[in-house]
């Protein structure tokens, strides 16, 4: 059973978050359902934060399987589908797998392109200062000192960025796939992000066909926390359009 914190209540939507787990994108969450307003659901991925993880997920497109069937068990319609970093790519295979729930796609500094000269940062290699350093546009005004459960959870989280993403937090095929994407999806892009640059994104948005790709300015790797209105901005003009 997938840990799935819910909030407000309005559209659908569907929020998915990357390698720092669910705290990374709850507030954000909140916002979402205050402002659209909307119904939100932020699952915790199987392995992050101590929970069980199934036998049967061990990619990032078993996971969006995983959620497109959670999607097609449900009762909500037009969900908007948004997801940051490997939540980004998560979203980004949900929009592959044809769920009639899926109304559009948000994709935040999302990983998991192969994109030659513009590979994704060494994560495992990067301490907290040092992957902090690449993630904000301003780093000093981030400098987040985990709590003790946070920190005993990031060992656990690694090794399941790792089982799912691989270390690379690459893959060849995904360019290719995303042609056959139907969905409206627009990939939002913090301009001073250092983990996945601008040019990543802007490669993001050209697979997909008829996405949009929005840049924010001012913000790096997780606009829905270091600039969360812009962000929120952003989400609902697309939704509205």
């Amino acid at each position: 059973m997938t840990e799935i914190y819910e909030t407000g209540a309005g559209r659908a939507v569907l929020l998915l978050h990357g390698g720092a787990g669910p705290m990374s994108v709850s507030a954000f969450g909140d916002l979402l359902a205050a402002e659209l307003p909307a119904h939100v659901r932020v699952p915790t991925h199987p392995g992050w934060n101590g929970t069980p993880r199934p036998d049967h997920l061990d990619s990032v497109r078993d996971l969006a399987r995983h959620y497109a069937d959670l999607l097609d068990g449900s009762d909500e319609d037009d969900v908007t589908v948004i997801g940051n970093s490997i939540g980004g790519w998560i979203a980004a295979e949900i929009a592959l797998c044809g769920s009639p729930r899926v109304g559009r796609v948000v994709i935040i500094n999302g990983v998991g392109l192969e994109v030659p000269g513009h590979p994704v940062a060494d994560f495992f290699s990067l301490t907290p200062p040092e992957l902090a350093a690449l993630s904000y546009h301003d780093p000093e005004a981030f400098q987040i000192v985990p709590t003790e459960a946070q920190r005993a959870a990031m060992p656990g989280n690694r090794e399941a960025i790792a089982h799912y993403a691989g270390r690379t937090m690459q893959d060849p095929t995904l360019a290719g796939r995303l042609a056959a994407v139907t969905v409206p999806v627009m990939v939002l892009w913090g301009q001073s992000d250092r983990i996945v640059d601008p040019a990543y994104g802007q490669a993001y948005a050209d697979a997909i066909p008829g996405a949009t790709y929005r840049p924010l300015h001012g913000t790096g790797h997780l606009p829905q926390v270091e600039t969360p209105k812009l962000a929120l901005d952003a989400v609902a003009e697309f939704i509205a359009g």
